[in-house]
């Protein structure tokens, strides 16, 4: 559905998103983009149960909008994993949609454009994405009867690195703007990090250049395991980061599961207890952005 963000189709966008259909990012293509296409889907995986849905070669990103059946106004935009590589839509996706839309929050699944193995870095496309949807799901609220005030944003593995690049963006832009809902604050009320990729750089120590919590960081829920192979140390350093400045937050490193869980439940580990504590803390936040 192209153009659908114009003034004169602005029905068509919204029938279109309460019935699950794809919305598109952009007005058109993308920035840079030569091509339009929502990606291919690989062939699932042998001996994964449940399967797990992995999208390449994105280059028309859209959104998806899942409205909770007793809604509190609240709504947060998902950011799935995948490495830049791959969105991975339904473990990182929908099954958080489906887990926020049970406390009456709404949810937005993203799927961002991957990356072609260039010398752009991998997260830049999807930040582009992000800021961009976040400006039209905030622009459009009052027809999803949502809070422009209590939307937040949760980000998962690749998608984790994204959110965390955005909240450390200063609101700058990461691309020209193209309308008037580039005009728009793409900050969120609130934030999740759950098993946030790569944020931390083991030569320097430190969080990787372009992720240095600001003073305005909005409140953060994160979540890491210790043998992730990813290193919590990046979970552990943006909490910190939050701390020193006074901003409320909450850190939970698991002895073990791995990385990749999503909501799902780890042999052997506690991880498949994070959602519920993620609740109690998100449920906070939505209270106090009112």
């Amino acid at each position: 559905m192209r153009g659908v963000l114009g003034i004169g189709v602005l029905t068509c966008f919204l029938s279109a998103g309460m019935a699950g259909e794809p919305i598109d990012v952009w007005p058109g293509k993308a920035p840079g983009e030569a091509t339009h296409s929502l990606g291919e889907t690989l062939p699932f995986r042998q001996g994964e149960t449940p399967p797990v849905t992995r999208v390449v070669k994105i280059t028309r990103p859209t959104f998806t909008v899942h409205l909770a059946p007793k809604p509190n106004g609240s709504a947060v935009v998902i950011l799935p994993g995948g490495g830049f590589g791959k969105v991975v839509p339904d473990k990182e996706g929908t099954e958080a949609a489906t887990w926020l839309n049970r406390h009456g929050v709404a949810a937005f699944v993203v799927s961002y454009r991957t990356t072609d193995g260039g010398t752009t870095p991998g997260w830049l496309k999807p930040l582009q994405d992000t800021q961009r949807t976040m400006g039209l799901v905030r622009a459009q609220a009052a027809r999803w009867k949502i809070d422009p005030e209590r939307l937040g944003l949760l980000g998962f593995s690749a998608g984790g690195q994204v959110a965390a690049r955005l909240l450390c963006a200063g609101g700058e832009r990461s691309y020209a703007p193209v309308d008037h809902y580039d005009r728009i604050s793409y900050r969120p009320a609130f934030a999740l990090l759950i098993y946030p990729w790569n944020i931390y750089d083991e030569k320097r120590g430190t969080l990787v250049p372009g992720v240095d919590v600001p003073l305005d960081c909005p409140p953060s829920f994160l979540v890491h395991t210790d043998d992730d192979r990813s290193s919590s140390l990046g979970a552990v350093l943006f909490y910190a980061g939050l701390k020193r400045k006074g901003i409320a937050s909450a850190l939970h490193v698991y002895g073990n599961g791995g990385h990749g869980y999503g909501l799902r439940s780890v042999t052997g580990s506690q991880i498949a207890s994070w959602p519920g504590h993620a609740a109690h803390w998100l449920l906070g936040q939505i209270g106090n952005a009112r």
